[in-house]
């Protein structure tokens, strides 16, 4: 698959296209795997749910505080009751973890085939992040000129360029990544993926080799 190479600012870059391998952005998108990788991503991000003390959990006296009979109020055994304050709390929340498992092979379709699906409509590929002007208003200028859209997802090599990343932080629906933290989740949640020559050369290389999703 022949892609043409673009500047910052939309404009056909100098050189050849580049060729993406077809055993990364020519696969066939499946809902059912996507939405697998999502969940997994999503799941995994959260917190662990932390689980209120109960009656046998506090640290009250266990002694008996008062008499059985004649103190004229309800009889009790202890403050760890739950209608006391400092007690322990009645049904309370219990423990969750939301670190949930996918076979890596399942992680790695996934992640093919979410940047298949923006190479059919949304992916460009830009020759480099480099700016003679890291200032945001001048980035600014330069992707409304290129029209890729409110939100934009550019992925570098190695790193990303220190001015870029500098120019393009306070730019809202901007987001940048280098190519190792590239991801199912934030490839679809973008209307445009930008890719440098760098950012493709090492995707196909993750792919080559095993567990290429890690």
């Amino acid at each position: 698959m022949k892609v043409k190479v673009l500047t910052l600012d939309g404009s056909a870059a100098k050189g050849a296209d580049i060729e993406l391998s077809d055993a990364v952005f020519g696969v066939e998108p499946r809902a059912d795997i996507l939405h697998r990788v999502v969940t997994w991503q999503l799941e995994n991000r959260r917190g662990i749910a932390r689980a209120t003390r109960e009656r046998s959990e506090v640290a009250r006296t266990g002694k008996k505080f008062g008499r059985q009979k004649g103190g004229g109020t309800a009889r009790h055994g202890d403050r760890a009751a739950p209608i006391f304050i400092g007690g322990g709390k009645a049904h309370g929340a219990r423990r969750r973890e939301f670190d949930i498992s996918l076979n890596k092979k399942i992680r790695a379709l996934g992640l093919k085939m979410a940047l298949s699906a923006k190479a059919r409509d949304g992916l460009v590929v830009v020759d480099s992040l480099e700016v003679k002007d890291a200032k945001t208003k001048a980035l600014s200028a330069k992707l409304v000129k290129a029209n890729w859209g409110k939100k934009v997802l550019v992925v570098d090599g190695d790193a990303v360029d220190e001015g870029f990343a500098l120019a393009a932080r306070n730019l809202a629906g901007v987001n940048v990544l280098p190519a190792v933290g590239a991801n199912v989740y934030d490839i679809l949640k973008h209307d445009t993926l930008v890719l440098t020559r760098a950012a493709v050369e090492k995707l196909e290389a993750r792919f080559a080799l095993p567990g290429g999703a890690d």
